[in-house]
């Protein structure tokens, strides 16, 4: 696909244009020109350390979701992403350069179309990176909070004076 169809793609999904989606189609266009294909299950995973608009197109054009288990989300703040595909056992990470746009204030529409014309080996520093990605999705068992009652992944439940509560009704104990 074209990297214009690929913003086309990520904008309908994400509501509108922005640097922030054009970051993101240009990882993500990256990716499927290297051996990246959509996952349609779990076969990539993402690990993204910001909660950028980029993430918007890497959901919609590399099918990684957090509903799937292959989207995960570490607050950094840092344009980075790291990704493994389950099939070939290949790991990569891209990086964002720190990127320097022209002296004279770009428009939006003008950092857009930059963006996605920037070759992505000159846009992301690309390493390679181990295969070590988390495992698959687990799907648990939803046991109810001893006090709100609400069913809880049991592996998320805290035990504190002898009940098994929600991290929400753990928090409220123990102020």
């Amino acid at each position: 696909m074209e990297i214009n169809e690929l913003m086309e793609k990520a904008s309908r999904f994400h509501g509108h244009i922005c640097p922030g989606l054009a970051i993101g189609v240009l990882a993500a266009k990256y990716l499927l020109e290297n051996g990246f294909k959509y996952s349609p299950n779990e076969e990539i995973v993402a690990i993204v350390e910001n909660d950028t608009c980029a993430i918007d197109a890497l959901q919609t054009l590399l099918g990684v979701t957090a509903g799937k288990g292959n989207l995960i989300h570490h607050d950094y703040g840092k344009l980075n992403f790291t990704f493994y595909n389950r099939e070939t056992k290949k790991g990569i990470r891209l990086s964002v350069k720190n990127q320097k746009f022209e002296k004279k204030k770009m428009t939006k529409l003008e950092m857009i179309q930059k963006i996605l014309k920037t070759k992505p080996t000159d846009f992301f520093i690309i390493n390679e990176v181990e295969y070590n990605p988390p495992g698959p999705a687990q799907i648990e068992e939803s046991v109810p909070c001893d006090i709100c009652s609400e069913p809880t992944m049991s592996s998320r439940l805290m035990f504190y004076e002898g009940n098994s509560i929600c991290i929400p009704c753990y928090k409220a104990q123990r102020k």
